[in-house]
């Protein structure tokens, strides 16, 4: 059970990532500034946590680059200051770590899962579509920094596309770079729904053990498959079934439904994840985006 503490509105990013389920980005930028105020951060912090039971974990997330924010380390340092014994995470992509400020901000997190989808620029810059400043010398080179700097765990996720960023040359480059890197840990993630863009495929579990087997670390994990939410304690059939109401009448955008049923879009992601693979739902593209409906009247 994760509280995520979303501190940019969607979709502020620093890339705009072509698989990116929450949409293509409407505000690229590596602008830092408090896009989401503290004081309204902490307060809603000190509510929940006075009126529910402690979470496992409290994660930086949300449906933008968190370390966007220029104040993520003061939520930090308010959180590990008041409950010091719930551990933090910080879902990222890690573009901005070649700056110093942000890697120091965030040492105080016991778990950072930043994301390395490439290592060439040129497959960096088609898939991440990153803001014009970045390039993946220094992404990778700050991600290096990091781990010299932080104490903490380090996992880092690398999402597969095949045939764009699958090839030998590809995997060898990213082998090299996660060396460097040295997390504790790699997940190899793929499509889950469809992203920002057309055909792309994502890559089966044949194909993702391939990769296992040919980077030969021996902590490269493939990141669970979709059905297994459905056992998570925090999984509710009322919030599945008012997304199929909802879609049953008309089809809708992941925004639609986060507006619709006052959801965060990353929740309704989940459950759209769980309704796909059950058959239960089927997508549509259009010129306004990706539309949900319902496979049955």
């Amino acid at each position: 059970m994760s509280l995520g503490v979303d501190l940019v509105p969607h979709k502020v990013c620093s890339l705009n990532c072509i698989y990116c389920e929450c949409g293509r980005t409407t505000d690229l930028t590596i602008l830092r500034k408090e896009y989401i105020p503290y004081d309204g951060v902490i307060e809603e912090l000190k509510n929940y946590m006075k009126n529910n039971p402690a979470p496992d974990y409290i994660t930086f997330s949300g449906a933008g680059e968190p370390t966007l924010n220029s104040r993520i380390g003061d939520v930090l340092n308010f959180i590990k200051t008041n409950w010091p014994d719930i551990p933090v995470a910080l879902l990222t992509n890690g573009s901005l770590f070649s700056h110093k400020q942000v890697r120091t901000q965030i040492l105080k997190a016991n778990l950072v899962l930043p994301s390395l989808d490439a290592a060439s620029d040129s497959t960096f810059h088609k898939i991440d579509r990153p803001f014009h400043k970045i390039n993946i010398e220094d992404y990778i080179q700050g991600l290096i920094d990091f781990r010299k700097e932080y104490k903490g765990k380090i996992w880092l996720e690398i999402l597969i596309l095949p045939d764009i960023n699958d090839s030998i040359k590809e995997l060898q480059l990213l082998k090299k770079a996660i060396i460097k890197i040295n997390p504790d840990k790699v997940q190899l993630n793929t499509l889950d729904r469809p992203g920002t863009v057309n055909n792309l495929r994502p890559a089966n579990k044949a194909e993702l053990q391939q990769i296992v087997s040919f980077w030969a670390f021996n902590n490269t994990e493939i990141i669970a498959s979709v059905p297994e939410r459905k056992d998570m304690k925090s999984y509710r059939e009322d919030t599945e079934n008012a997304i199929l109401e909802t879609i049953s009448r008309r089809p809708c955008t992941l925004n639609d439904l986060s507006k619709i049923l006052g959801i965060h879009i990353n929740e309704v992601n989940k459950y759209l994840g769980v309704l796909e693979d059950d058959g239960k739902i089927k997508t549509n593209r259009q010129e306004r985006g990706v539309f949900y409906q319902s496979r049955h009247k």
